[in-house]
């Protein structure tokens, strides 16, 4: 089973977060605020060096963003508000490089992303989906 985890962290160039993932650093991440703020505080994190905005849409709550770094990387934010005051925010990342594996750089770079929306929104919680209604 360790293989297994090793195999799906490193060898691929695609990472993304969803509500049950068995990674738990890839599971959904929901925060305290309006899916405004939300929005403005994903937007701010990709306003640094080595990010570009393609693509933004405060209505559908996504943003498309290409990132220069170490590695060529395109990521997709999606800001859902299932709750007043309980919003969701799901990446996708995307690694360009020469070889169909990235070695974990997209996962990393999704942790990354998280942990600086983390100093500037209140975090809830992974994965409350099931937990919504209540």
């Amino acid at each position: 089973m360790k293989l297994k985890k090793f195999i799906n962290r490193n060898l691929t160039n695609q990472s993304e977060t969803r509500e049950h993932h068995e990674d738990a650093a890839l599971q959904t991440h929901y925060f305290k605020t309006t899916k405004q703020k939300a929005y403005k505080a994903a937007e701010a994190v990709f306003q640094r060096e080595g990010y570009t905005i393609l693509s933004s849409s405060e209505e559908r709550g996504e943003i498309s963003v290409n990132f220069k770094g170490k590695k060529k990387a395109f990521i997709v934010t999606s800001i859902v508000m299932v709750k007043p005051f309980r919003t969701a925010i799901d990446f996708n990342v995307t690694t360009e490089s020469g070889g169909p594996f990235d070695f974990g750089f997209s996962r990393r770079t999704i942790i990354d992303i998280y942990t600086e929306l983390k100093k500037n929104l209140p975090y809830i919680e992974t994965s409350m989906a099931d937990r919504i209604s209540e």
